[in-house]
């Protein structure tokens, strides 16, 4: 199978797809915790309020309820079947460990209900004005593929589901105290795959695929159509099957990227996949409204923001969000696809967006800031949707995300995307009391350098430090330099001190602050074919950064 191109692989990779989805036996957290019929349950959490999607192996013919604090929740339906649920849990107390459980109603209405699962602990975050000591956070990218056999022999494009709820498990045996999953929660890339179109697989594999295939219909709504068993196929086999019910009592916080629009980051004369276009925004959109939680709006903000979502009692945000963990530390997540801007003006942001993040770094109201976007700053893989103008040099025919122009640059890349790589750098860069910190997904490749000059901004009174967290489920034929034909780099206009060399292992990181340091360690798992029962990590990067990053200069 060497030399095969991406195309190729992940057409093949589509023949063998989710017919087992619904089956969660394999799913078993390990520490006797009866889920009964839930298929996946995932929360997030703010110093007040709890936000948790949660699945169903079977449709509900009532609506189940969350008992919390001896109230009830109501849950609202996000699907068209009964399957998903959402519970929305305002007005709580911050820093507080709540009992949770969830409820079949009973008949009169009133009263105790039937359990539907074991009942389960979920805490709030600090306030705002709380001064916590300690925080821990678990981080990590590309959790995402479809669970695919792996003959002896045979390439495979993603790890196994064993293998990844294996790094879960091994991540949250070290008891974080928030996890950040920052983008590629799925692989289903609608132009290769799942539009009906002749499948180049099934010469090999017959009348097999058709049957299985989840097919996608743009002529139809993504919710109460054929498209949305199909979109229940694609989530129950990559994104409920894994995360099952293990994190229930760890808030998460989800990054959305490209492929979770259904498509990959390309642009040629041809085709231009980003921003995307409303049947792609909306299979992003559903996916979020089935299996992960949206941000819940905690600054005063949020609502001027284009993606503000205000209905179900608890107001929301789709594309962008922040997390506060008390005055110790504050997280600022963005996707860099769904709404970036194809002028030469404009960024992997909007505008507004973008004065928001820079008016929060300035702020300087807590001891640690982390942005969190989607993609990568520090690192370039040649892609077109970069910060960065570079392109790498690719045997690869698939490379067509950076054909070259007449002038030889990347087709359609922006300058205005690097114009605003340097305004979000240089206010990291000019904080007086905090270190500057960035912590991104995308790249299957765990990484780490300090940034000390970016363009002809001087950053060496407070580098900033780029983080790669750590990709979750890449195979063998995913890394860059296979899928692509490159290894990823160091962009050019920056001048950088390595602090890990990228390395194409999967993994995640470890963030530990305390009120003067944060210590980032990231823990990488072996190459290869390692059983999830024998998985073994160890620390490629083991560093501690002071709280304040002071020059002479400064």
């Amino acid at each position: 199978m060497m030399g095969i191109d991406r195309r190729r692989f992940l057409a093949l990779s589509a023949a063998f797809p989710a017919a087992s989805a619904l089956a969660c036996s394999d799913d078993d957290p390990g520490d006797g915790w009866d889920r009964g019929p839930l298929s996946h349950l995932l929360p997030t959490a703010s110093h007040d309020a709890f936000l948790i999607k949660a699945s169903f192996r079977t449709p509900r013919t009532n609506a189940p309820r969350l008992r919390i604090n001896g109230q009830h929740q109501k849950g609202f339906q996000t699907d068209t079947t009964g399957r998903f649920w959402a519970f929305h849990v305002p007005d709580l107390s911050p820093n507080t460990k709540y009992t949770l459980a969830l409820e079949e109603p009973p008949a009169a209405g009133s009263g105790a209900g039937r359990l539907l699962c074991d009942p389960w602990p979920l805490s709030t975050l600090p306030a705002p004005n709380d001064q916590p000591k300690a925080l821990r956070i678990g981080a990590f990218t590309c959790a995402g593929g479809i669970n695919l056999p792996i003959p002896p022999g045979i390439f495979h494009a993603f790890k196994p589901a064993a293998y990844r709820r294996a790094l879960f498990d091994r991540m949250l045996a070290k008891k974080p105290d928030l996890v950040v999953a920052n983008g590629d929660h799925v692989y289903f890339d609608l132009p290769l795959m799942g539009r009906g179109q002749s499948h180049p697989a099934a010469a090999i594999l017959g009348p097999f695929v058709e049957q299985a295939m989840a097919h996608f219909d743009p002529s139809l709504p993504v919710l109460g159509s054929a498209n949305e068993e199909s979109l229940k196929i694609v989530g129950d086999d990559q994104i409920a099957s894994i995360y099952g019910v293990r994190f229930r009592s760890t808030p998460v916080f989800f990054i959305t990227d490209d492929h979770d629009y259904f498509d990959n980051d390309d642009a040629t004369p041809n085709r231009v996949t980003l921003p995307p276009d409303t049947f792609h925004e909306g299979l992003r959109n559903a996916l979020q409204r089935l299996y992960f939680p949206e941000f819940i709006a905690t600054d005063a903000k949020a609502s001027l923001r284009p993606d503000f979502v205000a209905d179900g009692g608890l107001p929301r945000s789709t594309h962008f969000g922040q997390v506060r963990y008390g005055d110790l530390f504050q997280g600022l997540f963005y996707d860099c696809g769904g709404m970036l801007e194809l002028n030469q003006n404009g960024g992997l942001v909007p505008k507004r967006v973008e004065a928001w993040l820079l008016e929060e770094t300035l702020r300087e109201d807590s001891q640690h800031l982390i942005h969190f976007p989607s993609h990568p700053m520090g690192f370039t893989a040649g892609k077109w949707r970069e910060w960065y103008p570079d392109i790498l040099a690719s045997s690869s025919s698939v490379v067509e995300a950076v054909r070259r122009n007449e002038d030889g640059g990347k087709f359609l890349w922006q300058q205005g995307w690097w114009d605003q790589h340097q305004r979000l750098v240089s206010a990291l860069s000019a904080q007086q009391t905090r270190a500057a910190l960035v912590v991104s997904g995308d790249l299957h490749a765990l990484g780490a350098l300090s940034i000390q000059q970016s363009g002809d901004l001087a950053l060496e009174a407070n580098p900033v430090t780029a983080v790669l967290s750590g990709p979750i489920g890449v195979g063998d034929v995913g890394w860059p330099s296979r899928a692509r034909g490159v290894h990823a780099r160091t962009p050019h206009a920056l001048k950088t001190e390595s602090l890990l060399d990228l390395d194409e292992r999967n993994g995640f990181s470890l963030l530990d602050f305390d009120r003067e340091h944060v210590r980032i360690a990231t823990l990488g798992a072996p190459t290869g074919y390692a059983a999830p029962e024998t998985l073994s990590l160890d620390r490629a990067l083991d560093v501690q950064i002071p709280r304040i990053k002071l020059s002479a200069s400064r």
